[in-house]
């Protein structure tokens, strides 16, 4: 028997083995990137690094982003297609740029409604039960701003799989990080140390694109965020942060000015140099974030009062199949120009052409107008002549096929004995005896009902195999069922003849 100290960790939730299993799962689409690489059609990419590629690639989105923007997508392709060439030089340019290219739209995760990765895990809850969880994650996420280009930008997700952590508190892990980097180059480690700073530097993209979504939000709605107490206490935090991040960061630089200027070896200078172009772009983007989170209150004032004094919307959106395509239908072509020539004249945006030049210009303002036509065009005449070509089973074939398939209601016969009754009135009569009782398979129950059949012809498998040289297959019982009672008048009798009472 278990004591109560085993029994009660096992009934105890473990965060951390989630925290892992998240974690693990954030390198999955990675892994199928290498798993799928042959599979990229006319470009061999077996001999591609794919993971690598991946990583460079999450590695270039985040470097490119600001507050607003991101990475250009043709940007990022070109400078992947670069790392793919060093790779493989014996790929050509458009392989390269190919493969780069699918590692961006597998990371994206174009082809999927949402565009994102779902991940199965379980954890314990408490009392000891095991529940079944969807962990939903995205490495890559286009962004749109308002002038209507579309940039990447990376998630919590891809820049915890950088850094090889998941769900870390961002301000301390940043702290953390500037620390790690300070004990290093103090120690002359300037490799761990660049390593470090670029880790850093994707604390600090994480840390002001959790600030940015906050403000995207407000901007949407300010009712889904908490101005009154989460959002001012996170503000104040944030600067605080970054007041600290700065001071901590210029004697970092210093530091490493210093080890670069009196190294004397080559290889111990480069590595200065690369750690303190790393450290600057790190202090510059939290001046970037400094600016945006002063601006943050005018903001929110400035959303509050037109989400509160735009007022409801002036034109309600229209049902175009109930309250256009329905009663126009049932309109004469005549009356029902004018409303459709105003719906699309209301919602059609307008396309101004282009002005390149003066003559250009001119051209265009002296043209002869040109008056359009009432009409659509010629209604071309459909060609509804007779081919020539006749039914593929004569009247009297069909007669016969009907004759010997309308059999009393309760009596059932084999497919096997209709086919060779029917096989002395030719093939085609077989064929066609032979159609229909595949068709009684499956009988369209609902179509007879409503009709007002009588019976209906049904067919059910049997053992053995139907007997015939024409077909093969399993054997059929055929028989007729009833669906409705003899209405008053006449009288079905079990020869299947309908005959008037007298």
């Amino acid at each position: 028997m278990r004591d109560e100290a085993t029994e009660s960790f096992v009934n105890m939730p473990d965060e951390a083995l989630v925290r892992r299993v998240k974690a693990l799962a954030c390198t999955a689409p990675l892994q199928a990137l290498e798993d799928n690489k042959a599979g990229l059609g006319r470009v061999d990419g077996r001999p591609y690094h794919m993971v690598e590629l991946a990583l460079h690639t999450i590695d270039q989105v985040a470097m490119a982003m600001d507050f607003n923007t991101g990475a250009e997508h043709a940007k990022v392709v070109e400078q992947v297609s670069h790392f793919a060439a060093v790779q493989v030089p014996a790929q050509s340019e458009q392989n390269h740029r190919a493969v780069a290219e699918w590692v961006l739209h597998k990371l994206i995760n174009i082809g999927t409604i949402d565009r994102g990765f779902t991940w199965s895990y379980g954890r314990l809850e408490t009392g000891g039960a095991y529940g079944r969880y969807d962990f939903d994650f995205k490495l890559l996420v286009e962004h749109s701003v308002a002038d209507g280009r579309v940039y990447l930008r990376v998630t919590d997700e891809a820049i915890n799989v950088l850094v090889g952590a998941l769900d870390t508190d961002v301000e301390s892990a940043q702290v953390a990080a500037e620390h790690k980097l300070d004990y290093l180059i103090n120690r002359g480690r300037l490799e761990d140390a660049k390593l470090a700073a670029e880790q850093a530097r994707y604390r600090t993209v994480q840390y002001g694109e959790y600030l940015r979504q906050y403000l995207d939000a407000t901007r949407r709605d300010v009712r889904t965020v908490d101005w009154e107490q989460q959002v001012p206490s996170l503000l104040e935090e944030a600067l605080q942060h970054i007041e600290e991040r700065y001071r901590h960061e210029s004697a970092i630089l210093a530091n490493i000015t210093e080890h670069r200027d009196s190294a004397q070896d080559a290889r111990k200078k480069q590595q200065a140099a690369a750690l303190v172009d790393i450290v600057r772009d790190c202090i510059h983007r939290h001046m970037q974030l400094q600016t945006r989170l002063q601006g943050a209150g005018a903001l929110f004032r400035k959303e509050q009062d037109r989400q509160q004094f735009s007022g409801p919307p002036q034109r309600a959106a229209a049902d175009i199949f109930n309250q256009l395509l329905v009663p126009l239908l049932g309109m004469p072509v005549g009356a029902a120009m004018a409303p459709v020539t105003e719906f699309f004249r209301s919602g059609m945006a307008p396309t101004p052409p282009t002005v390149t030049s003066m003559s250009t210009l001119v051209a265009r303002l002296l043209a002869v107008r040109v008056e359009s036509s009432p009409y659509a065009g010629i209604v071309p005449v459909p060609d509804v002549r007779d081919t020539g070509e006749g039914a593929r089973f004569s009247l009297e074939e069909q007669v016969i096929a009907a004759k010997l398939l309308d059999l009393p209601v309760g009596e059932t016969l084999t497919l096997s004995d209709l086919l060779k009754e029917a096989r002395i009135h030719g093939p085609a009569v077989e064929r066609l005896v032979l159609h229909d009782a595949a068709h009684a398979f499956s009988p369209g129950l609902d179509d007879a009902v409503a009709r007002c059949e009588p019976s209906l012809l049904i067919a059910v498998p049997t053992i053995g195999g139907i007997d015939s040289p024409l077909v093969g297959g399993d054997e059929l019982l055929v028989s007729r069922v009833r669906l409705r009672e003899p209405e008053d008048g006449w009288d079905h009798d079990d020869s299947g003849d309908e005959e008037f009472d007298e």
